[in-house]
């Protein structure tokens, strides 16, 4: 059951980072700049900062350590299936692996979310 929240929470990154201000997350950047430590770099091996504050956040998504190495390929993977699900208009989950669908019920209360907080 964890493993399933860790999944579920990484592709709801995935989601806002892609509309959020990628460019200041730049790994290179961010290395030269000396921020790794700072924003917590799941890339560091050792990394003795304890500290559970917020480092990034979009909306009413947060987390406590660098958003590029905490989204895996498998939610960039999902997003970009739940984007073409979307472009070729949206049909029938039944013929889809049961992984796609509750990817894309997730990402579509996600989406649904986004649009209704823009109107506000």
């Amino acid at each position: 059951m964890r493993l399933e929240r860790v999944r579920k929470k990484k592709l709801i990154v995935a989601f806002h980072f892609q509309l959020g201000n990628k460019a200041a997350w730049s790994c290179d950047v961010c290395r030269k700049s000396g921020l790794e430590r700072k924003r917590r770099c799941g890339w560091l091996v050792n990394d003795d900062v304890a500290s559970s504050s917020i480092v990034w956040a979009r909306g009413r998504t947060t987390l406590a350590t660098c958003p590029t190495s905490t989204i895996t390929s498998e939610s960039v993977a999902l997003l970009e299936e739940f984007h073409a699900w979307k472009l070729l208009g949206a049909g029938s989950v039944y013929d889809l692996p049961a992984r796609l669908v509750h990817a894309i019920f997730i990402l579509e209360n996600e989406l649904r979310a986004e649009t209704n907080d823009g109107q506000k």
